[in-house]
């Protein structure tokens, strides 16, 4: 079975975009830019198409690539405060003289729809209500449509990024799933993943799990997007794999939907927080 991440995000984005309807002022989701890298400028269009097609402003506020961490914080800090704002998120990657971490802290929690403050982490790690990471998020929202169960499962998460593996082994041993978390020191990776009940990658290795590594019962949730000669693969041999393993989502059009479609998503619950708090 294929994991259509885009069929998933369609229904999320539709069902927002109908309770939009019924507010007077629409969510506004703001992204922070500095420089003009074209990766970013592809992402944050993907992004303000999917805004403004459930009915949200979108704005995004460009910075030049010199722009100073103290002119950045203050700017950050006065969108935070801005009552018409309900979502910021800071778009990677940064320069090198900036830091990103103090950078994130200056957004309020409440507006952090990417879910990257320590606030927002602490309510992920509590598994408390909150607008946890977009990408680890969204691949929760799509196994829950496809009704993978993951309560008791062996899960493997290749990958220990700050932004899809460590947060995602966390939700999934929130969720009852017996996780093992590997990287590129863990040794017999091979005996790990074909033991595994579902694989979660994203290590950015085109092709990288292959069909010796996993089993006909296996499900795959490819969440690496790497360009090769102008053309996506993921990190999974999905020609090769699509059909042998019980379930895969592709990539592109399996994670990268859900992931846009999550930031959405999170913009509408800290809006709806906000309005309860006026």
């Amino acid at each position: 079975m294929i994991l259509d991440g885009y069929k998933v995000a369609s229904h999320v984005l539709e069902e927002i975009r109908e309770n939009i309807t019924h507010v007077d002022t629409p969510p506004f989701l703001v992204v922070v830019l500095v420089g003009e890298n074209p990766a970013s400028l592809a992402y944050i269009r993907m992004k303000e198409k999917r805004a403004k097609e459930v009915g949200m402003n979108f704005s995004v506020h460009r910075f030049p690539v010199s722009v100073t961490q103290a002119k950045i914080e203050e700017e950050i800090r006065a969108l935070s405060r801005d009552p018409k704002i309900h979502g910021i998120i800071i778009q990677a990657p940064l320069p090198d003289h900036l830091d990103r971490y103090a950078i994130t802290e200056c957004i309020d929690p409440i507006k952090d729809v990417d879910g990257f403050t320590k606030t927002q982490i602490g309510n992920m790690f509590l598994a408390h209500d909150g607008l946890w990471s977009c990408t680890p998020k969204g691949i929760m929202t799509l196994m829950h449509f496809y009704d993978i169960d993951v309560r008791g499962k062996k899960i493997a998460v290749i990958g220990r990024s700050n932004i899809v593996g460590k947060p995602m082994a966390l939700m999934l041993i929130n969720a009852g799933a017996t996780v093992i978390a590997c990287n590129s020191h863990t040794k017999n990776l091979k005996e790990i993943t074909r033991s595994a009940d579902i694989i979660i990658i994203a290590v950015g290795k085109p092709k990288f799990l292959t069909k010796d590594m996993v089993t006909e019962a296996s499900i795959i949730i490819d969440v690496g997007s790497t360009f090769v000669e102008w053309k996506a693969y993921g990190d999974a041999d999905f020609e090769n794999l699509k059909d042998f393993v019980a379930s895969i989502s592709p990539s592109p059009w399996g994670v990268g939907p859900m992931t846009v479609a999550t930031l959405i998503a999170n913009t509408w619950y800290a809006y709806e927080n906000q309005k309860k708090m006026e």
